[in-house]
């Protein structure tokens, strides 16, 4: 199935398409903190993305957010591939943090999270943070590798990050709050 959302390749083709602070909303918060929280694709593009992503960053750590407002069909219309995701305001931010941290909700029917990206060290402390909490990951041999240079998750300062991917069942489920505790502790580390 092809989405209007499929042939958008930047912000700027967003931007041009949809009207910001009314079909969507970008929320930057400024934080003294080397690492980033980032959500291309807050509620409602995908689920629970945004409240997941405040919590992380808490008053602790910056903070990206795009967010829906389209009466329907979020996704189908503003998800923008990570790869393509360039809005200024959300580079600047990210260009003086040495750890970013990106927040997605992808289908699924199990408990699963999905760490990719090119920051091993993050990847390898927030795999063990899940671990030790009881939550299941997957660090590799799954859809969403995030391994491209272009990755927004890999655009900040050091040019490696982490993506993290939660099935449906995460979100809203008894996980949850394991998660954003133990990616809390992996970014405190």
């Amino acid at each position: 199935m092809t989405y209007p959302s499929d042939s958008l390749t930047s912000f700027a083709d967003l931007a041009a398409r949809y009207i910001e602070d009314r079909d969507f909303v970008v929320e930057v918060q400024r934080r003294p903190s080397s690492a980033a929280v980032v959500a291309i694709h807050g509620d409602p593009i995908e689920r629970g993305v945004s409240r997941i992503a405040r919590q992380i960053a808490g008053s602790d750590h910056n903070l990206y957010l795009l967010e829906g407002r389209l009466p329907a069909l979020n996704y189908e219309h503003l998800h923008l591939a990570s790869s393509r995701f360039d809005d200024p305001r959300c580079l600047e931010l990210i260009a003086t943090c040495d750890r970013v941290v990106t927040i997605h909700g992808c289908n699924g029917l199990e408990e699963n999270v999905l760490l990719g990206g090119l920051d091993e060290a993050l990847k390898a402390l927030i795999a063990a943070a899940l671990a030790e909490a009881g939550v299941p990951c997957q660090t590799d041999g799954h859809r969403f590798p995030g391994r491209q240079p272009a990755n927004i998750c890999n655009r900040g300062m050091t040019g490696h990050g982490v993506q993290i991917e939660l099935t449906d069942p995460v979100r809203e489920g008894r996980l949850e709050p394991l998660v954003i505790a133990a990616v809390r502790a992996a970014l405190a580390a």
